[in-house]
């Protein structure tokens, strides 16, 4: 079985390196902008990225899941930190927090995930997918104006997309970034076309590391031979610099366990417990399906996994996590097949903040919006929707308002509606589909195809009121194994008027006739 393993991990090795790069390259200026929508110290969106990389990755159960700091949680973070007065005490209430999520893994709560309906969570990951589209579109044209929003679904912030898409079309934006953010996107889109895939050389060569490589080498270009096409220093990534391993340690902030005696603080604790919980199961769920071996992850676990890496991060001075469905696309989209793809990422940012801040701060940061364009298309794509309308309602219309509820709203609350609307179909097909009535001739054959309840006791009462008069009625249970009570009382008030009426019953009972020989015989 380990040497099964190890061979599994040896023949994905290339792809789980060439992703982790782009699962790097994309992370990167999310965990500074996230940390920064925060109003936490940038250096605290690091730690969680390296405690999500570096230690989660292989606590997972997930061989595809990247964890680290979430657009989700920084409203929830924002408040906490303007509710303590202290970033400090937002510490203890993430360690408070991992906890609560270790808790809720061993009490099996994982679950929760799995009763979302296929169609809500494919509308969730085209709804991320065009969320993409919208919130990239400016950056890819040098209007940077909240970078740390990318990965956010808050209302605000849609809206606030809008109007940066229409001022980045308009007008702030940078020539030098729409070439590289042009360019970079050919790149991606030739790369993955048949004819590129067929040839080993380029096959082996990631695309969104080309890309990268593109911008860097574009801009150093026009740096020195046509400045006027070059990007500022603004529209590239931004690390603190860091001159020495040893001052890595000077930017650990540490919690004030003095927080303990406040209120609030639990509060806050349990507010960034379960959204992060939510986040991190819809976000799991949502990569198994893009999984291209299929494989299913353990809830549960994922909880387990995701409360020790809230621990950590709190203790060391980083803001909370979950697992992210965008990173998590990228490394699938990029070729990431392993758990070895996510936790190199890890490593790629803690030797990026050691030794290479100088030579990442020369990335464009329209090479990244290109790689998210590219993945939000994906997600998005237009067959997505044809292959649910081809569907049909029940599963298109849960589809489509479940884009609608995000896009208008923001992740959990959209899931909420699309989760409503796609229960709601799922009552409303068992509801017809638990008791059927076809007619031949003068004979009905009335079946319970399920276990009925008294939600199909309107339903049953219709068919018996559209049985003619003089006609034979077989009333077949076998698939019934429970029947309400109200059920079989609207049954025998039938049979009450089958003598008046001239019909005929007659059952079919896997069990012997115990139900019905009774009233049966006395009525007919």
């Amino acid at each position: 079985m380990i040497h099964k393993h190890i061979a599994f991990y040896a023949s994905n090795f290339r792809g789980d390196i060439s992703a982790s790069l782009v699962v790097f390259l994309v992370a990167l200026p999310l965990c500074l902008g996230i940390a920064l929508a925060s109003g936490a110290p940038l250096f605290s969106g690091l730690i969680a990225g390296l405690v999500g990389g570096l230690l989660v990755s292989f606590l997972s159960g997930s061989q595809l899941c990247v964890s680290g700091p979430a657009a989700g949680l920084t409203v929830i973070v924002f408040s906490a930190i303007e509710k303590l007065g202290s970033f400090q005490g937002l510490l203890v209430a993430v360690i408070l927090a991992g906890i609560l999520q270790l808790i809720l893994g061993y009490l099996r709560a994982g679950i929760i995930g799995a009763f979302f309906p296929s169609a809500v969570i494919e509308g969730m990951l085209a709804a991320i997918g065009l969320i993409l589209i919208i919130k990239q579109t400016p950056h890819a044209t040098g209007y940077h104006t909240s970078f740390e929003g990318d990965e956010s679904y808050m209302q605000e912030s849609a809206q606030s997309s809008i109007q940066e898409l229409i001022e980045s079309i308009s007008h702030n934006t940078s020539h030098g970034s729409i070439v590289i953010s042009g360019v970079a996107l050919l790149i991606l889109i030739v790369w993955n076309l048949s004819w590129f895939k067929q040839h080993a050389i380029f096959k082996h060569i990631p695309a969104a590391l080309l890309a990268v490589v593109w911008g860097i080498a574009y801009n150093q270009y026009t740096i020195h031979f046509a400045p006027e096409w070059a990007v500022s220093s603004q529209h590239l990534v931004n690390l603190p610099p860091i001159n020495n391993p040893i001052e890595l340690f000077d930017y650990f902030v540490f919690p004030d366990f003095s927080y303990l005696t406040r209120l609030d603080t639990y509060s806050s604790a349990v507010t960034i417990a379960i959204i992060a919980s939510l986040e991190t199961l819809l976000s799991l769920e949502a990569t198994d399906k893009l999984d291209p071996l299929k494989r299913l992850a353990p809830t549960n676990r994922e909880l387990k996994a995701q409360g020790i890496g809230n621990i950590v991060s709190g203790f060391l001075g980083g803001i909370p996590m979950t697992a992210v469905i965008v990173r998590s696309a990228a490394n699938i989209n990029a070729g990431g097949r392993t758990r070895l793809s996510s936790f190199l990422h890890g490593v790629w940012l803690l030797l990026s903040i050691l030794f290479i801040a100088e030579y990442l701060n020369t990335i464009p940061l329209a090479c990244l919006s290109a790689i998210l364009l590219h993945t939000g298309y994906k997600l998005a794509n237009p067959a997505v929707f044809m292959h649910f309308y081809q569907k049909g309602a029940s599963q298109f219309l849960p589809f489509i308002i479940t884009i609608s509820a995000i896009l208008l709203t923001d992740l959990l609350l959209g899931m909420a509606i699309g989760m409503a609307f796609g229960l709601f179909f799922v009552i409303k097909t068992n509801y017809q589909a638990a008791i059927t009535l076809s007619k031949e001739g003068s004979h009905y054959l009335l079946s319970f195809n399920k276990d009925v309840s008294f939600l199909n006791k309107a339903v049953l009462r219709k068919f018996i009121l559209s049985i003619d008069e003089n006609s034979h009625v077989t009333v077949d249970t076998t698939k019934a194994e429970f029947m309400d009570h109200d059920i079989l009382e609207t049954i025998e008030d039938f049979l009450a008027t089958t003598l008046d009426d001239n019909i005929r019953v007659e059952f079919i009972e896997i069990d012997g006739y115990q139900r019905f020989s009774g009233i049966g015989e006395k009525h007919n």
